[in-house]
Formats: C-alpha cells, sequence, structure tokens
C-alpha cells in the first residue's frame, strides 16, 4: 500500500503579550493524496462540531475530564460558586460542558447513553495508557485500529458519556471496507 501521508514537523505559534513566541515543533501529517492538507480519512471525517455534554456535578466534571482525559478549562460561565458551563479544548477538539437543566440529564441519572463523542488526538497511545491508569475512567474499548483506518479506543466517563479517542492510521475509502457512498 502506497504511503498516502507524511510526517513534517511544524512549529506552532504561540501569542506572548503583543509578540508572537514560537514554540516546539509539533509533527504534523499530511496527506500525499491531498497535498497542502493535514491528514485525513475519507471514512471518518473531523471537521469542526462543538458538541454540548451535560452533568450533575459540573466543577467535578471539568475537573475530571482535565485530569482523565487531558482537557484544559478555556472558559467557564456563570457564578464562580455554582458554574452553568465551560469551554474545554483538547487539541484541535472543542467541548461545552454544562449543568443538567429541566428536559436534559447524564446518562449516570436517565439510566441509558445519550451519546458518544470522538476526540482525535496526536498521541493515542499514550493517550490511552493515560487514562486508562486515571481514577474514575472505564475503558469500554481497547486500544485498536478499525477496518475504516482508525486507531482508538472507548471509555466511559464519571457521570456516563462515552467518549471514543482516535488518531487517523490509514486513508481508507469507505467502498474499501463495504460501507455505501450516498452522494
Amino acid at each position: 500500500m502506497r504511503e498516502l501521508h507524511r510526517t513534517l514537523f511544524a512549529e506552532r505559534p504561540h501569542r506572548v503579550g503583543s509578540g508572537i513566541t514560537v514554540i516546539k515543533a509539533r509533527p504534523i501529517r499530511r496527506s500525499l493524496r491531498y497535498p497542502g492538507t493535514i491528514m485525513r480519512n475519507l471514512s471518518v471525517p473531523s471537521d469542526t462540531l462543538v458538541g454540548h455534554v451535560v452533568y450533575e456535578d459540573l466543577p467535578r466534571a471539568i475537573e475530571f475530564l482535565c485530569r482523565a482525559f487531558g482537557f484544559r478549562e478555556h472558559f467557564r460561565y456563570g457564578p464562580p460558586d455554582a458554574p452553568q458551563g465551560a469551554q474545554l479544548l483538547l487539541e484541535g477538539a472543542c467541548i461545552m460542558v454544562r449543568t443538567a437543566r429541566a428536559g436534559s440529564s447524564s446518562p449516570a441519572r436517565c439510566g441509558c447513553m445519550t451519546q458518544s463523542l470522538t476526540v482525535f488526538v496526536e498521541q493515542i497511545d499514550a493517550h490511552y495508557e493515560h487514562a486508562k491508569a486515571a481514577d474514575g475512567v472505564k475503558i469500554v474499548e481497547e486500544l485498536h485500529e478499525t477496518e475504516y483506518g482508525e486507531r482508538q479506543y472507548g471509555a466511559v466517563d464519571l457521570e456516563g458519556h462515552h467518549w471514543l479517542f482516535a488518531w487517523h492510521a490509514r486513508d481508507v475509502a469507505p467502498q474499501e471496507w463495504g460501507a455505501i457512498v450516498s452522494h
């Protein structure tokens, strides 16, 4: 199979005050099939979508997601002693977490899975090992490579939300693994 990507090292700019400081170089997987673009997988697009996830105990959830899965808190809103929501970031992913309100609940409260979120991370093996060792994480799908080209694992958090963490291992067209493209 011919190589469909190559790894480059790119310097990431970081704004400090009025100037820009360059921080450490990070590997960036560039696609050979789509020159000038970051590696993509035709079977699993990773364009921006901001998920909103409901938690009964928001401060505890924020601490957990940052500690166990490596998110970092960007901002919170609402009273300091009773935050209503927050934005969390992990590499290129962004999620909103918020407190439960009328008509919404966490999976732990309602007793069923409410959604599954996939977050793409560069260092999937290290991410998996970190999450597996973290208190409160339940691994429900061991790290493996899928037929559609993702290296991924599944985990459930402290309030029952299902998370998939993945990395594009191979560029696989949907037809190659049996999917039927509708367009």
